[in-house]
């Protein structure tokens, strides 16, 4: 009889373990998923702000550059939505305002490969 409640106990402590295994996993899960909102959220605010402070063809552009230096226009892309943000930036910026603000960014300096192709 002894021996059958500690199967019963040791059975009962397994499924309070699992539980709050399943648990804890389900609030993971809800906290990522939070997360992720939450970030699209944010991204789908700065698109809105990029779209009424830029014309087209300047948002073409950072999306063509965001193919080769997602980071640089990641960087100009924040400054801009904080610029527009704290009111300093009232009016759209054009392709050439912007190409000059992506120079400025990476120093003026453009990029030269050579590459050499053995016969």
């Amino acid at each position: 009889m002894a021996v059958k409640m500690a199967e019963d106990d040791e059975l009962e402590e397994l499924r309070r373990r699992k539980l709050q295994e399943l648990q804890k996993t389900a609030m993971e899960q809800q906290m990522v998923e939070e997360q992720k909102k939450a970030q699209e959220l944010e991204q789908a605010r700065k698109m809105q702000i990029l779209r009424q402070i830029l014309t087209p063809e300047a948002r073409e552009r950072l999306a063509n550059v965001r193919l080769v230096r997602p980071d640089l226009v990641d960087n100009v892309e924040n400054q801009l939505v904080q610029l527009a943000s704290m009111g300093r930036l009232n009016r759209m910026l054009t392709d050439a305002e912007v190409r000059d603000i992506l120079l400025k960014f990476t120093g003026g300096r453009k990029e030269t490969r050579i590459e050499r192709r053995s016969k």
